[in-house]
């Protein structure tokens, strides 16, 4: 009975963690870029018992004796990294990045980081208040190709920004004042990424970055599928994320029921021994 209140605790508290990621992606089905994430389980250790009389000759499909487990634990949490609908706005600085595994470049207290979420801002930049910066929405710069805050003089009419991420602002007079190249990268190893809120990612301290991420500049940036006056939106289906829920409030529910039952039963048997 012991065995079997352990077994169906470690498993309740292993589907809570799972409720907790299923919470999280409804919570952010509005949330522009999210990036939905499932929880995998994994077996936790088992006890194999072989002691079985020599005189068991029962033919069998499986090895001989009893392996009994201990529950399931989630293993981790996969990011996927499906294309979310994209939906069209009446802003310039509204950008979308239409090709899976692609990430902008974000300065965050010196570090580089990166999002899928494009839509962006001008704020006054602090070195010179002649020029105005492009910003993320919480006021991080968003970078250029070469890992430099995007910077603009101000004065300008009308910002384009065309498919491959090149940002060019158009002064009163039709001209291009100035043309930028938006930092973009390609992450080849999503999973080593550390989410660090408000969608933002990193990678780990002493991860070579190099060996997970494609900076696309140069020829690269023809890889760059990016649509101005758009944002992406979240790629959690929230009909597929009940459904989930529910399933997994049905077996928190099963395996409470189980240790309800081993303690009715040993309950029985202590009334039996008395």
């Amino acid at each position: 009975m012991l065995r079997s209140m352990i077994t169906a605790a470690n498993t309740m508290n292993q589907l809570q963690q799972q409720l907790d990621v299923i919470s999280h992606n409804i919570a952010n089905v509005n949330t522009t870029g999210y990036k939905k994430r499932d929880a995998v389980f994994g077996e936790l250790l088992a006890q194999q018992f072989t002691n079985l009389p020599k005189t068991d000759e029962a033919p069998r499909l499986t090895p001989a004796g009893v392996r009994l487990g201990v529950g399931a634990k989630v293993a981790s949490t996969y990011m996927q990294m499906k294309q979310g609908s994209i939906v069209k706005t009446d802003r310039p600085l509204d950008l979308a990045l239409t090709k899976e595994g692609q990430f902008f470049r974000i300065a965050v207290d010196g570090d580089i980081q990166y999002t899928r979420d494009g839509a962006f801002y001008l704020s006054p930049s602090v070195n010179n208040p002649n020029e105005l910066m492009v910003v993320t929405a919480d006021g991080y710069a968003v970078l250029n190709e070469n890992d430099e805050p995007i910077t603009v003089r101000d004065g300008f009419k009308d910002i384009q920004v065309t498919q491959n991420g090149t940002m060019q602002f158009i002064a009163p007079n039709g001209d291009i004042m100035q043309t930028v190249n938006i930092g973009v990268s390609y992450i080849t190893r999503p999973q080593l990424m550390q989410a660090l809120g408000d969608n933002r990612f990193a990678f780990p301290n002493g991860l070579n970055v190099e060996d997970a991420t494609i900076n696309l500049a140069g020829n690269n940036r023809n890889d760059i599928s990016l649509q101005q006056y758009a944002l992406e939106q979240s790629n959690v289906e929230l009909a597929t994320e009940m459904s989930e829920l529910m399933i997994t409030q049905r077996s928190y529910q099963l395996n409470a029921r189980a240790i309800t039952l081993s303690d009715q039963m040993m309950g029985i048997i202590n009334g039996i021994r008395s």
